[in-house]
C-alpha cells in the first residue's frame, strides 16, 4: 500500500498521497487563515523525497515548533529547514502576529514509534529538567490559558502582557520582570526563540514561551484551576 500522510486542522482532514505535495499557509493547499497578513502565503510544505516524508519551512520569517505528540521530543523548524515526518503523529505549532496555530500530521506507516514503559511517563525528561517557582508557573498558565482551554487543533490568541497581568492580579511591572526571568531561565537551558540577539529578549517571546510550555507539558489543562485560586507565590 502506498504511504500517505494526513493533516488535521480545526477538525478538517487533508490527505497527501504518495508523490503529492501539500502547502500550508495563508494562500495554499491548506489555507490556515487568509485574513492574517503576518502569515506567509506559503509557509510550510509536506513533500515526499525518496519514500521519506518531510516537513519543510519555505517561509522567510516565521519558525515552527515540532513535537512527536507526547512532548518528549521537540524541534525548532527555522526558515529553510526541514524535518522528517517519522512519527505516527507530529504536532506543529507556530505564531503569526497575534495568533498561534497548531495542527497535527498523521503518518499511516510511521518510520519510528516511541514506546513508553511504566517507568517512562510522558514528558518526564523535559519537565524534570526545568524547576519553576509557583509564580513562574502561574505566569506561563496565564499566557497559555487560551491554547490549553481549546480542544483539538486550531488557532488561539496569546494574551498581551497587560491582559495576563490583569488575569493574575499583578502589576504590569511585576509581570514583565517575571517574564524576563522565566525566559532567561529557559534560554539558559537551550530553549530556542526566546532571544532576539545577544543580551536581548525576543519581541515574540510570549508566543514562543507558550509554544514550548504547552508542547513540553510544563503546563497542562489540569493546571488551569490554579489561575482561579489565591496564591502566595514564591518570589523568583
Amino acid at each position: 500500500m502506498a504511504s500517505t500522510i494526513s493533516v488535521e486542522f480545526c477538525g478538517e482532514w487533508f490527505r497527501v498521497g504518495e508523490g503529492q505535495e501539500l502547502t500550508i499557509g495563508r494562500e495554499a493547499d491548506l489555507t490556515i487563515d487568509e485574513d492574517n497578513p503576518f502569515l506567509h502565503r506559503r509557509f510550510l510544505t509536506i513533500v515526499q523525497v525518496d519514500a521519506m516524508w518531510w516537513l519543510v519551512n519555505i517561509g522567510s520569517r516565521l519558525s515552527a515548533t515540532i513535537t512527536d505528540g507526547t512532548g518528549s521530543l521537540q524541534a525548532w523548524l527555522a526558515p529553510g529547514a526541514r524535518i522528517p515526518l517519522v512519527f505516527d503523529i507530529t504536532r506543529v505549532v507556530f505564531t503569526a502576529g497575534p495568533t498561534t496555530y497548531d495542527l497535527s500530521v498523521h503518518a499511516d506507516s510511521p518510520e519510528f514509534a516511541r514506546i513508553a514503559g511504566p517507568d517512562d511517563p510522558v514528558g518526564e525528561t523535559t519537565v524534570g529538567s526545568v524547576q519553576l517557582t509557583a509564580s513562574q508557573k502561574l505566569l506561563i498558565l496565564a499566557l497559555a490559558e487560551p491554547m490549553l482551554s481549546r480542544e483539538g487543533s486550531g488557532m488561539s490568541s496569546v494574551p498581551t502582557s497587560a491582559q495576563a497581568s490583569t488575569r493574575l492580579g499583578w502589576p504590569l511591572t511585576k509581570f514583565n520582570r517575571k517574564l524576563d526571568n522565566v525566559c532567561d531561565k529557559l534560554d539558559r537551558l537551550g530553549v530556542r526563540g526566546l532571544r532576539g540577539g545577544p543580551g536581548k529578549l525576543a519581541s515574540n517571546r510570549r508566543a514562543r514561551l507558550v509554544e514550548h510550555a504547552v508542547f513540553s507539558r510544563l503546563v497542562t489543562t489540569e493546571d488551569l484551576p490554579l489561575l482561579d485560586q489565591v496564591h502566595d507565590a514564591d518570589e523568583d
